[in-house]
């Protein structure tokens, strides 16, 4: 059974998210809720400073970093539906202000209550169980791309897999290679396209040996990547956030 859902649950939605697959954080709040938590959204939030920070523009992060501190100072939990944003928050923070001693501390506070939406609902709210029912139209068999911020970052490795398995009438088959990189990485996919494409090619041909109807990830720029190249080889497997999977209410 569930322990009691936390108080003071705050969505961060993230860019890609909100601007491309805001369908994943309606599905995020769905899950949520139906496991028992209030979930708040500011309609203030605005990017966590990632893109600027991993091009190397780290001035340019700082005044977006600070804002986000600002904004869930006061929070419980800040829960978002990527590994790679609460990676950024979590981890790139201290790095960002390292030499900032009091907005140091203030990330690390911050830091300490940021969760990736399957580490949430396992490791916090100890979620054991799914619905006892799913929408006909979900996918029966699906392989997991482990995103790399989430495993290399965050060290995230079982909770996704945990969630898949409990949920009814949907098969977990693994791919190989699911914790290699499907080669997006933000603009490494502009700056090195050909190593990208080389890379998605390969992480493609996994996914379509593994048999599966579809493939999750808990990051969609992942999915974004990975759905683009399904579709120009004509491979019908459909990219699906584990939001969605986990969503009941997903038509």
């Amino acid at each position: 059974m569930s322990q009691p859902a936390p108080k003071n649950v705050s969505l961060f939605v993230t860019c890609v998210v909100d601007q491309f697959y805001p369908e994943v954080g309606e599905s995020a709040v769905r899950v949520l809720r139906r496991h028992g938590v209030d979930v708040d959204f500011d309609a203030d939030q605005t990017c966590c400073g990632q893109p600027a920070f991993n091009t190397g523009y780290w001035k340019e992060a700082r005044p977006l970093a600070e804002r986000f501190l600002d904004m869930y100072e006061g929070i419980d939990h800040i829960v978002m539906p990527s590994g790679s944003c609460a990676s950024m928050v979590r981890v790139f923070y201290k790095e960002l202000f390292h030499d900032d001693p009091a907005l140091l501390e203030k990330a690390a506070d911050v830091g300490s209550r940021v969760f990736e939406l399957s580490e949430f609902l396992v490791d916090v709210l100890r979620v054991e169980d799914e619905p006892e029912t799913v929408p006909s139209d979900k996918p029966t068999r699906v392989t997991y791309h482990e995103a790399c911020h989430l495993r290399r970052e965050l060290g995230a490795t079982t909770q996704a897999r945990s969630l898949i398995n409990s949920t009814p009438g949907v098969e977990l088959v693994e791919m190989e290679q699911s914790e290699v990189c499907c080669g997006f990485g933000g603009t490494f996919a502009v700056k090195y396209a050909d190593i990208s494409g080389a890379m998605l090619d390969e992480k493609i041909t996994h996914i379509r040996n593994s048999g599966a109807d579809a493939v999750v990830a808990c990051d969609v720029t992942c999915l974004m990547h990975i759905g683009g190249g399904l579709e120009k080889q004509g491979i019908p497997v459909h990219p699906m956030h584990l939001a969605e999977l986990l969503d009941k209410g997903t038509s």
